[in-house]
């Protein structure tokens, strides 16, 4: 039987770890991930979890590692963040092409310089075209829940790609919050064990990632994106099986009180919770302000986002990357693409808020619902804005 418990949100998610049965876990420490890895190989130390747990002297060599581990048919875990998700970026485009279903929660966090080791998604958008899967978490049982989602659709024969689970350092991975930690029993209906589509064995040999000539390159990376494209139907059944089993419903888009609004804010991870408060505040207010929470961000929910926006009036976007010289965040970006001279369709407007783990207040959410009201009228200058700059 599930049991509730107060804990810390990286203890839960190592939790979720062992209950997923993982073999091999590869490890790297970087703050605000450490206690995830930390815990899971007290977890493997004491004898709870049957697994390998691997520490190795670098990002890089972790990510290498999972390579390894995943191909020869072991469930994979590992976990990063900030800087050292940037050292894994060259060997990060491997495992998905050569369709590795390799596991990382990653607790977002600043780039360098200056150092910085709070929260923003500067890391992971820097990484948003290596062709994992990836989804963002809002609260500690969203971090634990998809912990276990993404082995299920990452194992899945028909997806067979890397997964990554974000959620935002210190402000989510070091909170101690309320959650329900399901039973091994539940588990184990829910995450079937790992049979691989292929892997490496002397007795059957087979080579992983040769050299793709001109001849194949091209193929090769549209089979990547046509199939990270399909994995969309095996996330949402993966999380409809989750549903049916441990009563929690999880959607690509989340909706909180968009009926008859005019202005919609967007937002990701764990600011999403003061978000709602805000709407809250400005619905009582007699505004009509609602509220779309991005759970699915690689492949992007494309045909969920459109239907559930598209009676806005204007979308204020709210991103946590800023990309000097560029016209607008990511995820601003992403979402004037998908517009982009569709007759009758909202007005986008980007805020970048939330950089090195500045607070994103009731109040700021209000300014910025206001500003984007505004922007219905008369186009600005800029297509974005940067909330919360200081004077000098």
């Amino acid at each position: 039987m599930a049991k509730r418990v107060g804990i810390e949100v990286s203890i839960a998610v190592s939790e979720a770890v062992k209950l997923a049965r993982a073999e091999v876990i590869p490890a790297y420490p970087i703050t605000p991930q450490t206690h995830i890895v930390e815990h899971l190989s007290e977890i493997i130390a004491n004898g709870d979890l049957d697994a390998e747990f691997i520490p190795v002297e670098s990002e890089h060599a972790a990510m290498s590692c999972c390579c390894g581990s995943a191909a020869a048919g072991a469930r994979t875990f590992t976990s990063s963040s900030s800087q050292g998700l940037s050292l894994m970026s060259e060997i990060l485009y491997i495992p998905s092409t050569m369709r590795l279903p390799i596991v990382m929660v990653l607790a977002n966090r600043a780039l360098s310089a200056p150092i910085s080791i709070w929260n923003d998604h500067q890391d992971v958008m820097v990484q948003r075209d290596i062709g994992w899967i990836q989804t963002f978490a809002e609260n500690g049982q969203e971090a634990v829940d998809l912990t276990l989602h993404a082995f299920r659709v990452a194992e899945d024969r028909r997806v067979s790609l890397p997964m990554i689970v974000n959620i935002d350092g210190f402000t989510l991975s070091h909170m101690i919050e309320p959650i329900e930690l399901p039973d091994q029993e539940e588990v184990d209906k829910y995450l079937p064990p790992f049979k691989p589509r292929r892997r490496l064995d002397p007795r059957k040999p087979i080579t992983m990632g040769p050299v793709g000539i001109p001849e194949v390159y091209t193929e090769a990376k549209v089979a990547h994106d046509q199939a990270l494209k399909a994995s969309r139907k095996i996330i949402l059944k993966a999380w409809q099986e989750f549903a049916d089993i441990f009563g929690r419903q999880y959607n690509p888009v989340e909706e909180y009180r968009t009926e008859d609004a005019e202005i919609m804010l967007v937002t990701m991870g764990s600011i999403s919770e003061t978000a709602m408060t805000a709407v809250d505040k400005m619905r009582d207010e007699g505004k009509k302000v609602g509220l779309l929470k991005l759970r699915l961000w690689r492949p992007f929910p494309s045909l969920e986002f459109r239907r559930i926006a598209k009676s806005a009036k204007v979308l204020g976007v709210i991103d946590r990357c800023l990309p000097p010289g560029a016209v607008c965040g990511p995820v601003g970006e992403e979402i004037r693409s998908l517009f982009y001279k569709v007759p009758g369709a909202p007005k986008v407007f980007n805020f970048i808020a939330g950089l090195g783990g500045r607070d994103v207040t009731v109040e700021r959410f209000e300014e910025m619902a206001d500003k984007a009201a505004a922007y219905a009228k008369k186009r600005p200058k800029e297509l974005y804005e940067v909330i919360g700059v200081r004077e000098k």
